[in-house]
């Protein structure tokens, strides 16, 4: 493009959608990343596990350990299974089901921690209980986000050779 004679703003310029490699080292480090955010999450679910439970209750240091654990399983399902495209373009599908596996962390987020913000079967005086409302909340939030991962696995049809 010269200097010289310059095009308007308004010309298109044809461009191309990033595209992600599935590089050994990029699907090795989304698997350590969701193996990581597994074991954040254990900690936080079931901290006995490691003899690490000083608690017969779940508070909100547990909530906020394993909602920050379900996160980062979050982030390396979504690299691990992005990769997993090889450099083609995403389909409608899969781009949706990202947006659904937000929208799962969001509803697990909020119903974990609903005593916190107020909404939960606990007023804000009192002590944070993770009650069976909110593990409900959280199973489903949980069922959203691997919904969405199995709307973001690329399928392939097979091909008839009629």
């Amino acid at each position: 493009m010269s200097t010289a004679n310059p095009q308007p703003a308004s010309t298109p310029r044809p461009t191309e959608p990033a595209r992600l490699q599935a590089t050994p080292a990029r699907l090795r480090t989304a698997l350590i990343t969701t193996l990581f955010g597994l074991f954040v999450f254990t900690v936080g679910a079931k901290p006995n596990y490691f003899g690490w439970d000083r608690s017969p209750v779940v508070g909100f240091v547990q909530i906020s350990v394993f909602l920050f654990g379900l996160g980062i399983i979050c982030l390396g399902g979504y690299v691990g299974i992005l990769g997993l495209w090889k450099g083609q373009g995403r389909s409608i599908v899969a781009d949706i089901g990202v947006r659904v596996v937000g929208t799962g962390y969001v509803i697990s987020f909020f119903s974990g921690l609903a005593d916190i913000f107020g909404m939960g079967s606990q007023p804000p005086p009192g002590v944070p209980y993770f009650g069976p409302w909110q593990a409900m909340g959280v199973l489903i939030g949980e069922i959203v986000i691997a919904a969405g991962f199995l709307m973001m696995i690329p399928y392939r049809r097979a091909r008839l050779n009629l």
